[in-house]
């Protein structure tokens, strides 16, 4: 049962939505909903009864607060709404955990609230491990299922075969319902695996911001990369197997993305550095 606060009425709401566990290496995806929750300000309106779908010796609840006034934190699904973002749409952040159990009827309550809220749009966020190196900007690859959606966004249709979690089967449904998706992936390089990976949430930050033609506050997430950065070159450089491997991912990665060298790529990339300087005087 999902338990909703006073949602005023949305008008073409978009979705968001991003869940720890398998979906999330490096937490890239949960940490990418948490940082928009803050940028925009956004405040809780629903959340879903736990005890429906976590099993609590996986998922356990915590023992939060200050001496005399300590209470328990119940680990489960809730949803945010921003209204004060630079888009005109409101924003449902769906910031949530995988769950253990009922997985068709935890979605169902999720689209129910997104019927109810006539939510038009949900990207679901992921991230898995992969063979890329650290050095090289974070792949970031965005996939939709709907023809229309496909041509609108310039995207390709997911070929991936095999288990899925609970971001596809929540984009699966939510087509079946008439409800747009995108889906965005992040892949975080695998000998840098240790949480959380903020230059992975920088890249998925940007592409979130092509895709919804906007500007996303950074916060301090621009320096918390850097120093990601700093700490992986750190390790490469005091292992030599992995500098060797950093090196053999490097040229890989650099043959098969010459494209990305195009001049249309460093066009795109000068007007993303324009727009923020202008949002960001």
């Amino acid at each position: 049962m999902i338990e909703i606060e006073d949602i005023p009425l949305l008008d073409d709401a978009l979705m968001i939505a991003a869940f720890e566990g398998w979906n999330d290496a490096g937490e890239v995806a949960s940490s990418t909903v948490e940082h928009l929750i803050t940028v925009w300000d956004a405040e809780l309106v629903a959340a879903i009864d736990p005890a429906d779908y976590y099993d609590f010796q996986v998922n356990r609840p915590r023992v939060v607060g200050d001496p005399g006034d300590r209470q328990i934190e119940w680990p489960t699904t809730r949803v945010y709404l921003a209204r004060d973002t630079p888009l005109d749409r409101d924003v449902l952040l769906v910031h949530g955990i995988e769950p253990s159990f009922r997985w068709l009827q935890f979605t169902s309550e999720l689209l129910s609230l997104a019927v109810e809220t006539d939510t038009s749009m949900i990207i679901t966020l992921g991230a898995l491990l992969a063979d890329v190196p650290h050095t090289r900007p974070i792949p970031i690859t965005v996939t939709a299922d709907n023809p229309d959606i496909q041509q609108r966004y310039d995207l390709e249709p997911s070929r991936y075969e095999g288990p899925t979690g609970i971001v596809g089967v929540l984009s699966d449904t939510a087509d079946r319902t008439g409800i747009s998706t995108l889906s965005g992936w992040a892949a975080v390089p695998h000998y840098a695996a240790a949480s959380p990976s903020p230059k992975a949430t920088l890249a998925m930050v940007s592409r979130l911001e092509e895709l919804l033609d906007t500007v996303i506050d950074r916060a301090d997430l621009t320096e918390q990369a850097a120093a990601w950065q700093r700490g992986v070159d750190e390790l490469a450089s005091s292992d030599e197997e992995i500098a060797e491997y950093v090196e053999a991912l490097e040229q890989s990665q650099d043959t098969t993305e010459l494209p990305e060298a195009s001049g249309d790529a460093i066009a795109r990339e000068f007007e993303k550095y324009l727009r923020r300087r202008d949002e960001n005087p």
